[in-house]
């Protein structure tokens, strides 16, 4: 497209965009009177003078088709689990999403509801709710919980404030100032547990990938306010020694907190709380098949054994006499964490899937998640230049973490290079560079919806950028090419002084 320059007589610069012709509109707006007046016949001003513009907005000027054509040409570019194809991105969990899912929560009589309405008028939305929630605590071996949570990291949040409180509640918080959190761990846990206002303590992972016992042993102790895990953990491995690990944590008088950003590995085949975990919080929009990306929305609900549950932020949906309430009687409450009563539509979309799936779905559904994440490792740990650290012999559960190390020492073709090329085979790129412990990793969760063809595809693209990187690195160092953007300079993109997040910023940018 060409670019265009737009002057007018009271603009000092000129501004650069994409579309438009000077005089050109795609709308109308009607003829106004610029005063009214009122019953008495005094002047009434329909736009308070102060809010007034002064000049036109500085926008560019395009005809309806233009502007349409403009935003469904950009929605086109856009890479979806629902348009384009795998979306293979570690700890993610992005799975296709049910569209009726889509269509039942978009129902009128759902949407249109305010939350400021007489609990009398909502029992409707209420009373899923509050079947929600005994759904998800009977999937987690939990007791009693909170929809409230707009995301993990909010959930995990929560949850460190309510081992806070717990701790606080028993005269012992002074002392125990201490979150224990492994070196595989997502880095939400440890910005969690400081905002709570907990010191974090690192324990390192053993040759075996899980938690090292010894090391573990070794940092506990009257300090220790609880440990923050995940189960598989962020390598696909099954921390096998769980039941030892929660004997340890729990003899120091510590708590047990659960990320639940893996339980897509694990739904109806067994359950954090039969594990040892007290605290458990889940990602709705991983797990349970509801959109996320892009900032939102998500839902991250905490649920909690049940001496914990005096500690829940308000208000708890509860039935009582035949009705569903809203309870504000947690006199130990931690207080709100989100506005009335949490994110309601990734919620309701929670809801259909697990009515539609009902137990054995759930179960099976994990099931194949974790087949299909076996049958890429098996697949791609044979790649020349690409390794399965830790553990190599060991079964992963839904996801996995490759090595590309001896490729780039071997071709100078770094994990980068990698996640750069799969965009020109019309892939998207695997999480790059985590954990932080497997050097050049790339972190690959395939999900349960994929089918067996796009799994292969994904591995001729493997095997290709590889036999490409040993005989010609520079093409694979310079990729992507077939993309509508080339290759960024990732440094200068992020670099405050020209990222470019505004048409404002143009003229600084060029």
């Amino acid at each position: 497209m060409r670019m265009r320059r737009f002057r007018q007589a009271d603009w000092d610069e000129p501004l650069i965009f994409e579309l438009g012709w000077e005089g050109r509109a795609g709308f109308s707006v009607p003829a106004v009177e610029p005063e009214v007046r009122d019953e008495v016949g005094e002047v009434e001003e329909l736009i308070p003078i102060n809010i007034l513009r002064e000049e036109p907005p500085r926008l560019p000027e395009v005809s309806e088709v233009e502007v349409l054509r403009h935003y469904i040409h950009l929605s086109q570019m856009n890479y979806g689990v629902n348009s384009s194809g795998i979306y293979p991105l570690g700890s993610c969990t992005m799975k296709y999403n049910p569209v009726i899912n889509e269509v039942l929560a978009s129902n009128p009589a759902l949407t249109e509801i305010h939350p400021d309405q007489d609990e009398a008028t909502i029992q409707g939305i209420l009373e899923l709710l509050y079947r929600l929630k005994i759904w998800l605590q009977e999937l987690t071996g939990m007791e009693d919980g909170s929809l409230e949570p707009a995301a993990g990291a909010q959930g995990e949040f929560l949850g460190n404030l309510i081992m806070r409180a717990y701790h606080a509640d028993r005269g012992e918080l002074e002392r125990r100032r201490e979150v224990i959190i492994p070196d595989s761990a997502h880095g939400t846990n440890p910005a969690s547990a400081a905002m709570a206002g907990f010191k974090v303590v690192e324990v390192p992972s053993g040759e075996d990938g899980c938690v090292d016992l010894e090391a573990l042993k070794s940092v506990v102790g009257e300090g220790t306010a609880g440990l923050m895990l995940t189960n598989p953990n962020t390598l696909g491995i099954f921390e096998s020694r769980i039941s030892e690990i929660a004997e340890i944590v729990h003899r120091a008088g510590g708590l047990m907190y659960y990320d639940g950003a893996n339980l897509n590995a694990l739904m109806g085949r067994c359950r954090p709380g039969d594990m040892g975990f007290d605290i458990v919080h889940l990602n709705l929009h991983k797990t349970f098949s509801t959109p996320h990306g892009g900032g939102g929305p998500g839902s991250g609900p905490v649920l909690v054994k049940a001496f914990l549950s005096d500690y829940l932020p308000v208000p708890v949906v509860v039935y009582r006499d035949g009705l569903y309430r809203l309870s504000y009687d947690r006199p130990k409450t931690v207080g709100k964490v989100h506005g009335y009563y949490g994110n309601i539509s990734p919620i309701l979309k929670a809801y259909a899937y697990i009515l539609s799936m009902g137990g054995e779905g759930l179960r099976e559904a994990s099931e194949i998640a974790v087949l299909n994440s076996n049958y890429l490792a098996q697949r791609l740990k044979d790649v020349r230049g690409l390794s399965l650290p830790y553990a190599p012999g060991v079964p992963r559960k839904h996801e996995f973490v490759l090595s590309a190390s001896k490729m780039a020492e071997e071709t100078g073709v770094r994990a980068l290079h990698i996640a750069k090329r799969l965009l020109d085979y019309g892939i998207h790129a695997p999480t790059i560079y985590f954990p932080l412990i497997v050097p050049e990793a790339l972190m690959i969760e395939p999900t349960e919806t994929e089918p067996l063809e796009a799994l292969d595809r994904l591995v001729e693209a493997f095997e290709e950028i590889s036999s490409l990187a040993y005989s010609k690195p520079e093409e694979v160092q310079s990729s992507p090419r077939n993309t509508t953007v080339g290759r960024l300079d990732d440094v200068k993109a992020s670099h405050p002084r020209t990222m470019c997040l505004s048409y404002r910023m143009l003229r600084k940018t060029r």
